[in-house]
């Protein structure tokens, strides 16, 4: 296709320095939109930053390596969407640090399965996943019931994704720790963290023991409200140009 490729073949210097060009081509197309994230993420109605709760139960789920055998990204295939509901938006993942997409699935897709299932469901599940699932290789994690979920710190963690652009507020950072608290409980008021998240919020003792706020809670908080933000009834998606499909 070149004529003289030949002779750039054997110019190391000049392959290289057109090696060079290329690379820095390719990656100002993929670094450049970024610049511009505001407009390249259609902003859709619903979407919040997680709770202190769902966000341990985030940090929980990147520990164990859960995105290994789960991705959390439909596709807009028939199959996908006919199985897993609609296809992801980019919007569903703006506040994922680093995103779940995946590219495996040994389990199945996750990026819908909050509300599919009872917490009842899910504990179990995650105590002993062949009690559910027979044909499951999925190992137990039996554990995360037995130890206490780290909310005490997870204030650092807002604080550091408010600087990527999360937006917490000084209130939602101070009181995260009892927001924590009040979200994994049943008799707790939870006007207050109610008004500060808003949209959907899950506020009940996730793993069944009223006693202690476990791991098992956390983690469960946040597969609760995977793929529940976005009321896709109501979703118009924008077209090339901005103008929204009729």
């Amino acid at each position: 296709m070149f004529k003289h490729h030949d002779k750039i073949e054997r110019n190391s210097v000049l392959l290289l320095i057109l090696t060079v060009i290329l690379v820095s081509i390719g990656g100002l197309v993929e670094i450049a939109p970024l610049f511009r994230i505001e407009q390249t993420i259609e902003k859709v109605e619903g979407m919040r930053p997680y709770t202190p709760l769902e966000l341990v139960g985030s940090k929980i789920y990147k520990r164990e390596g859960c995105y290994g055998c789960h991705s959390q990204q439909i596709r807009v295939l028939r199959d996908e969407v006919e199985r897993y509901g609609h296809y992801s938006l980019a919007a569903e993942s703006m506040y994922d640090f680093p995103f779940q997409w995946g590219s495996k699935r040994t389990g199945p897709d996750l990026a819908r399965v909050g509300g599919k299932y009872s917490d009842a469901w899910h504990v179990r599940h995650l105590v002993n996943p062949r009690d559910v699932v027979p044909e499951s290789i999925m190992p137990s994690y039996k554990f995360l019931v037995e130890h206490d979920a780290q909310i005490s710190g997870i204030s650092a963690d807002m604080e550091v994704l408010r600087t990527l652009g999360v937006p917490y507020s000084d209130e939602m950072i101070q009181n995260s720790t009892s927001d924590a608290v009040i979200q994994a409980s049943n008799d707790r008021d939870a006007d207050a963290l109610q008004k500060r998240y808003g949209g959907k919020l899950n506020v009940q003792d996730f793993d069944g023991d009223p006693n202690k706020i476990s791991e098992m809670d956390a983690l469960v908080a946040y597969l609760q409200v995977l793929g529940t933000f976005v009321d896709f009834a109501k979703f118009e998606p924008v077209k090339v140009g901005g103008d929204k499909k009729k």
